[in-house]
Order: structure tokens, then C-alpha cells, then sequence
């Protein structure tokens, strides 16, 4: 089953976080099917990019995001994110 859900990047105590399309087996940084955007918490307010187009795509297709991931969908679609992909 695909999922959309966050993978960590970045350095000790300093997050990054790419929003990405993997298979429910993967490891939380293993390999991941598509790139969506990212989220970065460290910045005020924390700045999130996620291309809606592709989430529709595989939520259409049967993908299910993470709680976290379904909360910065909605903050995007509402525009209450720092900057909103396309």
C-alpha cells in the first residue's frame, strides 16, 4: 500500500522534512517512489511546499497520507501554510 508521509533530513536538532510517496514497508528514510515537497519546522512561521497536483493524483490512486501529512495538505489547501506549491 502506498503512503504519503514525511522522510527526515537535516542535521542533529535542526529537522527537514521532505513529503514523499513510499510503500507502508519502507523504513521511515528508505526508498521513497516520489518527491511531493517538504516541510521545514525551524523556520517562523515554518515554511511548507507540497505540489497538490500530484498529491491528488496519488490520493486518487488509493495512497493514504500519515496524520501530520494529511494536517499540511490541509494547511496548504487552505493557504495557512508560509508558501503553497502548485
Amino acid at each position: 500500500m502506498v503512503r504519503l508521509r514525511l522522510t527526515r533530513l537535516g542535521r542533529k536538532k535542526l529537522p527537514f522534512y521532505r513529503v514523499v510517496a513510499t510503500d507502508s514497508r519502507n523504513q521511515r528514510d528508505g526508498k521513497n517512489i516520489e518527491v511531493l515537497g517538504y516541510y521545514d519546522p525551524m523556520k517562523q512561521p515554518a515554511e511548507v511546499k507540497i505540489d497538490l497536483s500530484r498529491v491528488d493524483y496519488w490520493l486518487g490512486v488509493g495512497a493514504s497520507p500519515s496524520d501530520t501529512v494529511s494536517h499540511l495538505i490541509k494547511r496548504v489547501r487552505e493557504g495557512g501554510a508560509a508558501q503553497a506549491g502548485e
